[in-house]
């Protein structure tokens, strides 16, 4: 079994210091740092906390972030606080609507100028899709 470097100097020189709370305890022999090592979880693809950040920022809500990624929204809603996204202007008129298409599709729905007229769009790539985000003006 392969024991952990220090985090405080980086050395290998490390030897078992007991059991604390259900968890290995480790001491440094080089600078006499005590510490236990994290817990190894379920980590997500930087890709997908990026992508999930994006669409937030975009204004999608957390639960339609969860539906398009399969990622919970509890955990981005954590991601938002942990980097402390901020949406500037958050009462606007605009409400985004998103749709799902296909890169044939998404070329079709280019090619129509009628729905481009009025709106602004992002296209964001998820997977072997494309996420088109359109916003438009809402009524007062």
């Amino acid at each position: 079994m392969e024991l952990p470097h220090c985090p405080q100097c980086d050395s290998n020189n490390i030897s078992r210091n007991g059991i604390v709370k259900e968890k290995q305890r480790y001491k440094c022999k080089d600078c006499g740092y005590n510490f236990t090592v994290d817990k190894l979880g379920k980590s997500i693809e930087g890709y997908f906390v990026t992508k999930a950040l994006q669409l937030y920022l975009e204004g999608l809500s957390f639960r339609e972030i969860e539906r398009l990624l399969g990622i919970s929204h509890v955990s981005v809603m954590n991601w938002v606080r942990k980097y402390q996204i901020i949406i500037p202007g958050r009462k606007n008129n605009y409400r985004p609507s998103t749709l799902i298409l296909t890169y044939a599709e998404l070329i079709e729905f280019y090619a129509n100028r009628e729905n481009l007229r009025g709106i602004g769009v992002t296209v964001t790539e998820i997977d072997d899709k494309f996420m088109l985000i359109k916003w438009e003006r809402t009524k007062k």
